[in-house]
């Protein structure tokens, strides 16, 4: 099934044949630069505004909507037409607004100290639900307007490469954020990180990396048998090579498992080489996953030894903790309105 924004240019034109193109671009611009809904586009005929909505039908029925951190954070839980779920995250900080979108209906790769990698995989998510989210969370930021979009959420973007990319293309050519503000993160999968260095936008690109040599990483990270540091380094430099952007590896802090001196020493062996900035994430509490977060003292700790070894390492904010918005939760206490068949959760890579 063919969502709104499933459509691009050419496929609504045909949609609308016995209309004249300068209506088709009205529809354009209005569903895409203004996020409107059909019955908001009082510049169209009522009869076409109708058939936008019988016809091109939106891909996302809001099922609940929570707010936390004093409004600052939201999110959504959305169902689809076959009656899988995704959730999205809006986030307000000072200075921007960033939304955190999945890519996939469930994660296939298996992290267990992630609520989606405990539950499983469902499917790839089209473009368009991929476009979608943006349109509905900017519509909600109003009057503050979205200015950085991450694909952080459930499912890993780079398992999805077509839907991803695709859906990159539309919100910088056609929504109009900037290749900076665009950044994409995986748990390491090395075909598509390369063909991602072929692409003509520069985005950004964010590694969960959470283990610096290959006996731990695999045990965290189960994609690193397939995909080891080696391979994983090498695809880096050369992504760093062709779009010259900042690499960033994503750590979350285990207490006792990857947060000791050595750790610390085996991640900046990695990174310094890389000029690659760390962001530290204690880990969030997943109903699935015994081990705890590192304390505060021992994050700081971590980010200071970081720092005297040469690192460029911050701690993440977490927000959206008390929502199960946070990193790594998406999809836990919402699962009582999920049919028992349903398997959704949360990527590790947000």
């Amino acid at each position: 099934m063919l969502t709104r924004y499933d459509l691009d240019r050419k496929a609504l034109a045909a949609l609308l044949a016995d209309q004249p193109s300068y209506r088709v671009d009205q529809i354009w611009v209005g569903l895409h630069r203004r996020g409107a809904e059909p019955a908001e586009l009082t510049d169209v005929p009522k009869s076409v505004r109708a058939r936008l909505e019988t016809e091109a039908p939106a891909g996302l029925q809001e099922v609940t909507r929570q707010v936390g951190d004093r409004g600052k954070t939201i999110k959504w839980l959305w169902r689809l037409h076959d009656d899988n779920y995704v959730e999205t995250v809006l986030m307000h900080y000072r200075d921007r607004s960033t939304v955190c979108v999945s890519t996939q209906a469930g994660c296939a790769m298996a992290c267990g100290f992630c609520a989606t990698g405990q539950a499983g995989f469902g499917r790839n998510l089209s473009s368009g639900e991929i476009v979608e989210q943006v349109i509905r969370a900017s519509r909600a930021a109003a009057p503050r307007r979205v200015s950085n979009v991450v694909f952080m959420g459930m499912g890993e973007p780079l398992a999805n490469f077509g839907s991803t990319w695709t859906a990159i293309e539309r919100l910088h050519d056609e929504v109009g954020l900037s290749a900076r503000r665009l950044t994409v993160s995986t748990v390491g999968i090395v075909p598509g990180i390369r063909r991602l260095a072929q692409e003509r936008l520069p985005v950004n690109l964010a590694v969960s990396l959470h283990a610096a040599n290959d006996e731990l990483r695999d045990a965290l990270v189960p994609v690193n048998r397939r995909y080891p540091l080696d391979s994983l380094l090498h695809a880096c430099r050369e992504y760093l090579a062709a779009k010259h952007r900042r690499l960033s590896f994503e750590w979350a802090l285990i207490d006792g498992v990857n947060d000791r001196p050595s750790d610390a020493r085996e991640l900046a062996a990695l990174a310094v080489p890389l000029r690659a900035h760390v962001n530290l994430i204690p880990l969030n509490p997943t109903e699935g996953y015994a081990a705890r977060g590192s304390p505060p003292i021992r994050v700081r700790e971590f980010r200071d030894w970081l720092g005297a070894l040469g690192v460029n390492a911050t701690i993440r904010r977490n927000r959206g903790t008390a929502i199960d918005a946070a990193c790594g939760q998406l999809r836990q206490r919402t699962s009582t309105v999920f049919p028992s068949s349903v398997r959704i959760a949360r990527s590790s890579t947000s």
